[in-house]
């Protein structure tokens, strides 16, 4: 069937308040520096989606707004497509983002000084608002086998202590790029299970998954996930829609969605920006073609980095990607500490990427690449990378 979206199409986000284009100069000190760090997309969204934006926007009066009901049934009939999981209306509740509702989350199910579980390298947002809110951050790191990252369920046992009352679940995995298979997900519910620890699952990435694998939502695999797991999702990560904002927390179980709801409306007000389900409600009802085409594309440009680093900088190992749109870069073998490998990127390379360590135990010598972009950006990108790391007498075979 023949591409009906354009992924290579060049949009200029300079001068348009964007984080990753218009802050990122301004905070490296480096002029004409390439981006590839903050975790959003190069794309335009789909055309669907803004004929739906342009159709709110001239109604002309943006007050106050609740979600309609069709917004949570086009959530609904979305995730049992895509996923195979039937959610009920009752079980959804809105907030602004995932972050936000992991706040809420964190601020409803535990108490001051609690331990929170996280398993870094993994989204340092999660360390920074267990922090903020008071409570305990308690590291369960994932363990690199080869190439691929798993889960240390030994580990995990023996963190939990008299006071752990959570885990923050990242599935799929930002930044090690793993998709969590049924056996790893059962084994985590058993242990949170036994030992009464609530899981957060934050799945943002949910619909961002390369061929041959499949996302299972955790609380979709057996009655004793779903009793105690908060699902967090939203179409922004997946149709590029970030700025618009709009998630969904999913809870079977009613008296952890009881207490989640009550924290929700005191921090939120129960209201929604006023374009936000217009757009998502789009996305899952108009959005599948476009999203495939999508996924396949990123995929062409994960092989395209792979191939890339395999022939001109094979010391730089790119390590496999499941789901999400960014890779991670294995740099352990240069012998440099983060912040030099960072410093020549951008400097000599004009290049930004986001630093391993940014996520935590385990992501030194690591860079993540985000590959979400016209081929073009990445192109350019990886051939500055080269430049860059010349300068750290990184051999490239065939360059010249």
């Amino acid at each position: 069937m023949k591409a009906q979206y354009d992924f290579d199409r060049l949009i200029e986000r300079r001068g348009t308040s964007s984080l990753k284009w218009d802050t990122s100069a301004r905070l490296a000190g480096v002029d004409g520096l390439l981006p590839l760090w903050v975790a959003d997309m190069d794309f335009e969204a789909p055309p669907e989606i803004r004929r739906a934006l342009a159709g709110r926007l001239e109604h002309g009066v943006y007050g106050y707004t609740i979600e309609p009901e069709s917004y949570f049934q086009a959530a609904s009939d979305w995730i049992t497509r895509r996923h195979g999981w039937e959610v009920r209306r009752e079980w959804m509740l809105s907030s602004p983002g995932v972050i936000p509702s992991l706040s809420a989350a964190i601020l409803a199910l535990t108490g001051p000084g609690d331990g929170i579980i996280i398993q870094p390298p993994v989204y340092h947002l999660f360390a920074m608002r267990i922090r903020e809110n008071g409570r305990r951050v308690v590291e369960n790191p994932l363990v690199l086998s080869g190439t691929r990252w798993e889960m240390d369920f030994n580990g995990l046992e023996s963190s939990i202590d008299a006071g752990t009352r959570m885990i923050v679940l990242c599935s799929p995995h930002n930044p090690v790029g793993r998709v969590w298979t049924r056996t790893e997900l059962e084994r985590l519910v058993d242990i949170c299970s036994r030992r009464r620890i609530i899981i957060v699952s934050d799945e943002i990435h949910y619909d961002l998954v390369m061929p041959g694998f499949r996302h299972l939502p955790i609380a979709s695999i057996s009655p004793k996930a779903s009793g105690i797991t908060v699902t967090l999702l939203a179409a922004t990560k997946t149709f590029n829609l970030a700025g618009l904002g709009g998630s969904l927390a999913i809870v079977e179980e009613p008296e952890i969605r009881k207490r989640l709801d009550a924290a929700h409306h005191a921090l939120f007000g129960g209201l929604m920006n006023v374009f936000a389900a217009a757009a998502s409600e789009a996305a899952w009802r108009q959005g599948e073609r476009w999203l495939d085409e999508l996924l396949a594309y990123i995929h062409e440009n994960y092989q395209c980095a792979a191939s890339f680093f395999r022939e001109r900088l094979p010391a730089v190992r790119v390590l496999p990607l499941e789901g999400t749109y960014l890779p991670l870069l294995d740099m352990r073998s240069l012998g440099l500490p983060d912040d030099e490998i960072s410093g020549r990127l951008r400097r000599n390379g004009g290049v930004w990427l986001d630093e391993g360590r940014k996520f935590g135990k385990g992501g030194e010598g690591f860079q993540r690449l985000n590959v979400a972009c016209p081929r073009a950006i990445l192109s350019d990108a990886l051939e500055r990378v080269a430049r860059g790391l010349s300068s750290a007498g990184v051999s490239s075979p065939h360059a010249g």
